[in-house]
């Protein structure tokens, strides 16, 4: 069962209200090594987010991302959309400011005033950045990169991303349909994977095209448009095991789909 979807959204108020007060809470250290966080936002005709299971499904996902990800001074969140020029389609930065002052050597109740201070203004920037993703979510691309699905050209953008140093988080936001109409691509659309050993050969012969893209060990994770009663026929379980495969092939640390 999708687990952003078990959140209730009281429970999701409270959690942000609270602000996670504690380490063992999920606060990072100081010594904790930034976190970069990159969005893939599918921006083609077979992802519609105004249906109203996808719309809350991506709403409370990447509420939960925010909240998981953007936590000190530091950490980044950079969207994309994908479409027929994902490689050049940066939608939106973002950077938390917010900065708690030095606890050490300061009484029990100033640290508590310093932390709650903090959480304050982490939750402001917080709910700014939320309203500014919703409204990438939403905004419509009519144009005729929407025929186009470059989901491989994310490929590059991850690697660029972890030379960085930060900790890596990679969302997709898709239905995974590749789709590019060139020598030696794929288009799921007319010729998807139709079995597993099909599934995983074709995730290994294409990660060796990519493999000089250096992506780290990331996190991936897929948050698919599908609801929980779609056929095998519009949900493809081979795409999802050809997507699996080749991000471990090129060095996923995981690859999860919601």
């Amino acid at each position: 069962m999708n687990r952003f979807l078990n959140i209730p959204l009281l429970l999701l108020c409270v959690f942000w209200a609270s602000g996670c007060g504690s380490e063992k809470n999920g606060n990072p250290t100081e010594t904790e090594l930034p976190r970069y966080t990159l969005v893939f936002l599918d921006k083609t005709q077979s992802v519609n987010v105004n249906k109203e299971y996808v719309a809350n499904k991506y709403r409370l996902a990447l509420t939960e991302l925010l909240e998981q990800n953007m936590r000190k001074r530091g950490d980044r969140l950079e969207v994309y959309f994908i479409h027929e020029n994902t490689a050049k389609a940066k939608a939106l930065s973002l950077e938390v400011r917010s900065e708690k002052e030095d606890t050490e050597g300061v009484s029990p109740t100033d640290r508590e005033a310093i932390e709650t201070s903090f959480q304050l203004a982490l939750q402001k920037e917080k709910g700014l950045y939320l309203r500014q993703l919703l409204l990438k979510l939403n905004q419509e691309n009519s144009g005729a990169s929407n025929q186009s699905t470059d989901i491989l050209a994310t490929v590059p953008l991850i690697a660029k991303a972890n030379e960085v140093g930060a900790e890596m988080k990679v969302y997709f936001f898709s239905d995974m349909i590749e789709s590019v109409q060139a020598a030696g691509r794929r288009d799921f659309h007319k010729t998807p994977p139709t079995s597993d050993q099909e599934a995983e050969a074709w995730a290994k012969t294409d990660a060796k095209t990519w493999q000089k893209f250096m992506i780290g060990s990331p996190e991936i994770t897929i948050i698919s448009p599908f609801e929980p009663t779609a056929s095998s026929r519009e949900h493809n379980p081979q795409v999802a095991l050809y997507w699996q495969n080749l991000f471990q092939e090129l060095g996923a640390s995981q690859v999860e789909e919601l």
